[in-house]
């Protein structure tokens, strides 16, 4: 049985069955029929279908955003806004497409050749709880339209949106088994991926748990998109707009109650600016509301498990003991963790060097720019990274410089279905959205015609 848990107030919502090792081959069965079906349904149609799955998403949005903030504590506000973007992002897809799936010519010797991209049949998704919609709806669109067809194994606790996703293909129009969810544990998954109607695997979570599907994967010679954690550095200049920096800053670490891969983790400061940029942020900080995310006044809800509460006290408590101050925050209670800030953060410090998962921002003195660069390069992890300076020219330069997936410029770091998202080092590898997306589970076929 799968439960699933309301972190504000702990009581269940409900269980889940396990599927059983006679269903799961039923899921695989019919995911290999919807595919042979998919691929020969004319691509006009799969968009129409996509739009489908967007209108529903935007009619349901209010029923959709209240399943993911009961199963994972996100506000109704922040889960809404999740919902909308995997509709607005569908639209995305159906509307372009059909460029992204067009033959490549490739000038040769031959009378005509070219590039084509077929699908290749089921892609398992292993998927993450903190955005259980949006993780999921950025693999099935484009793959779904590609000619792929999408089995979904989900984090237990969010069974509940697992279920909600499948309905909303079935009701789409998409042959029977285009978008399955299977509820099985991280255990049970071998054999799914060991299936020769197995394609491909995508995972988004954590770096250990990419680490296990890759050498799985690899055993049974599957491509695999991982997309794993980060610590992403946030990089202030002393010629950055520091209130800008400061709010965006804060937004960056503390939506989703900080529980995102890409999340602002390590506020890097010149020294020049420190003291400012410490004063701004902590004004910004004090106006979280914190609590019942069901509410609207709500603007950060709980943390989605007591035990993630638990590990993220236990890095604060170690950097504290360690030279850090405690500047804001620091108390929790269940799921319930204050907005908390810590200064005076080193390399050398367990905030700096783990993943804080959670609403802990830090922030770390950098001697000058080469110096921040040096300390934002300095982690296994390579996912994003947010750099602000007034020097728009300067900050082109050194983005080169950044170890990262991504790379904003007085922006926050965030997923877009028109920009190419995924990471380096212990980030994983490949890429999730956009043109580089789509194709990754795809045949790139070369085609050679000799007169």
């Amino acid at each position: 049985m799968f439960t699933s848990i309301n972190p504000f107030t702990q009581e269940t919502i409900a269980e889940y069955a396990a599927h059983t090792p006679a269903e799961i081959e039923q899921k695989l069965q019919l995911g290999h029929k919807a595919w042979q079906q998919l691929k020969e349904v004319p691509l006009e149609q799969r968009r129409k279908w996509m739009m489908e799955v967007a209108q529903s998403m935007k009619d349901q949005v209010d029923m959709h955003a209240a399943l993911i903030s009961q199963e994972m504590g996100k506000t109704l506000k922040e889960a809404r806004a999740e919902v909308l973007k995997c509709a607005t992002s569908a639209e995305y897809y159906a509307e372009n497409i059909t460029e992204m799936l067009q033959p490549k010519p490739i000038h040769s010797d031959a009378y005509k050749s070219y590039v084509s991209y077929e699908s290749k049949g089921i892609i398992l998704a292993i998927m993450p709880w903190n955005f259980p919609y949006w993780q999921v709806f950025r693999f099935a669109i484009p793959n779904i339209l590609a000619g792929n067809t999408g089995l979904l194994k989900h984090a237990s606790n969010v069974s509940g949106c697992a279920l909600a996703i499948e309905k909303i293909f079935t009701n789409s129009h998409f042959p029977a088994g285009t978008f399955q969810s299977l509820l099985v544990s991280s255990k049970d998954i071998t054999p799914v991926i060991a299936d020769d109607r197995v394609q491909g695997v995508t995972l988004t979570g954590s770096t250990p748990a990419g680490k296990s599907v890759a050498a799985l994967a690899g055993q049974y010679l599957k491509k695999t998109v991982l997309e794993l954690g980060g610590s992403d550095p946030f990089i202030i200049l002393k010629d950055a707009d520091l209130d800008a920096a400061a709010k965006t800053a804060v937004q960056g670490r503390m939506q989703n109650a900080g529980q995102s891969c890409i999340a602002a983790k390590r506020w890097i400061v010149e020294k020049e600016v420190v003291a400012d940029f410490t004063a701004a942020v902590k004004r910004v900080i004090q106006e979280i509301k914190q609590g019942d995310p069901s509410l609207e006044t709500t603007t950060m809800g709980p943390m989605a498990r007591p035990d993630l509460a638990k590990d993220l006290a236990r890095q604060l408590q170690e950097s504290i003991s360690q030279g850090a101050k405690l500047e804001l925050g620091g108390t929790y209670e269940g799921c319930n963790f204050a907005p908390t800030l810590l200064t005076g953060v080193t390399n050398q410090m367990t905030a700096f060097k783990e993943e804080t998962f959670g609403p802990l921002a830090v922030i770390i003195e950098a001697k000058d720019e080469a110096h921040a660069i040096a300390l934002a390069n300095d982690t296994i992890f390579g996912l994003g990274a947010a750099l602000w300076t007034s020097d728009l020219d300067k900050a082109a330069k050194l983005a080169t410089q950044i170890e990262s997936g991504n790379v904003f410029i007085n922006a926050m770091v965030r997923s877009d279905a028109r920009l190419p998202f995924g990471g380096v080092k212990q980030s994983g590898y490949g890429r999730e959205l956009s043109l580089e997306g789509a194709h990754e589970f795809l045949n790139v076929k070369t085609v050679y015609i000799q007169q």
